[in-house]
């Protein structure tokens, strides 16, 4: 959930260079030229086809793995990742990963957006849903390191864009919230679990008791006081 400045975009010539590179590999792999779950060529010969130099290609080839597209083995090569085409269909992971898309307007976004489906969360959320968001509370209680604690965080808000039963917003929601783990991190290293548990079991509860605008507003609250954690990190 980082907040990024204008001055740690990347530039915009290295942004479309990777965002060309990216699109050369895509069409190699709509070709059949690389099969999902093989092995790329050397980087040597892919730079030289591409006519960029190795570095411009390693840094796209990052992007692509942080999406989950390929696996980088050392001392082995570069695999083409067996579900990579129906990843590549995420645009909206590419405008975040090559940072055409701030994490201020991500923010911005999820405080339209999630306070409502936390309401309609409320108002709908079945006993499978309830009972999953008891698990994602647990597992945030028990957490010992800072990885499961990211997993526990995000587990709930998930359960709660399903429990709203709108399909659409649990799929874009689910993208948003990959793309702000860095933030989330930041913001794990700040405070102790007991801020966001609180907000969590606050939010479960007004969920379970059918209270639509005690969530909404609940909700709101924790995404404001995460943004002010991130952007003020020494206040409290």
């Amino acid at each position: 959930m980082a907040i990024s400045s204008s001055a740690s975009r990347r530039p915009v010539a290295d942004t479309r260079v990777t965002a060309k590179l990216i699109a050369n590999i895509k069409q190699l792999i709509s070709r059949g030229v690389i099969a999902p779950g093989s092995k790329f060529p050397p980087e040597r010969e892919l730079a030289k086809e591409f006519g960029v130099n190795r570095a411009s290609l390693r840094q796209a080839l990052k992007v692509l793995e942080i999406m989950g597209v390929l696996t980088q083995r050392v001392g082995d090569g570069t695999y083409l990742s067996a579900t990579a085409e129906s990843i590549l269909k995420e645009p909206l992971d590419f405008l975040i990963l090559l940072d055409d898309l701030s994490h201020q307007e991500l923010f911005e976004t999820r405080l339209i957006v999630e306070p409502e489906l936390a309401a309609r969360a409320a108002e709908r959320a079945t006993a499978e849903d309830l009972a999953g968001l008891r698990q994602a509370i647990m597992a945030l209680e028990r957490s010992r390191t800072n990885q499961a604690r990211l997993e526990a965080d995000v587990a709930f808000h998930d359960c709660v864009f399903r429990a709203s039963g709108n399909r659409i917003c649990h799929l874009l929601f689910k993208v948003i919230h990959r793309s702000v783990l860095d933030s989330m991190n930041q913001i794990s290293r700040r405070v102790t679990v007991d801020r966001p548990l609180s907000f969590h079991k606050s939010i479960y509860n007004a969920i379970r008791d059918k209270k639509p605008i005690e969530a909404r507003n609940v909700m709101y609250e924790h995404i404001v006081d995460a943004q002010a954690l991130l952007t003020n990190p020494g206040g409290d």
